[in-house]
């Protein structure tokens, strides 16, 4: 029974494939200059995108280097640094604590370390200003 639905169905869709082409057809012949506009509309769409993709490639971003100098000079230790970058990334006191293994509390010394030697009165500027100096991406 479901061999049998499964025939009938194919020979239907093939007879509704075959009604179409043969309106295709009957549409190219009686229409050829939309028929042959559309192809080289189509064709100059192609172009298009090529050339576009061609001409706007963008170049690998190159690895970011931390600017060694500028830590070296206002005294960021490794730590405070990781602290920095994590700030950077959005991350909350308490996260970067996980993630570091250390206290809260140790992880809001060296934040403040950090407004201290950035000069900075809250996250958002210590980031601006890290940024700025070429510490953080």
């Amino acid at each position: 029974m479901v061999r049998t639905i499964a025939i009938y169905g194919c020979v239907l869709a093939l007879a509704a494939v075959a009604l179409q082409w043969l309106e295709f057809q009957f549409w190219t012949r009686t229409h050829p200059a939309s028929a042959y506009m559309a192809l080289v509309a189509a064709g100059f769409l192609g172009l298009g995108v090529w050339v576009g993709a061609r001409l706007f490639q963008r170049a690998a971003p190159a690895a970011f280097a931390p600017n060694v100098n500028a830590q070296a000079s206002l005294g960021i230790t490794d730590r405070e640094y990781e602290v920095l970058r994590l700030l950077a990334a959005g991350r909350s006191n308490k996260e970067i604590a996980q993630g570091l293994t250390v206290s809260p509390n140790t992880v809001k010394t060296h934040v403040a370390r950090l407004f201290e030697k950035l000069e900075a009165a809250r996250r958002t500027v210590a980031i601006l200003k890290a940024r700025e100096l070429g510490l953080i991406p």
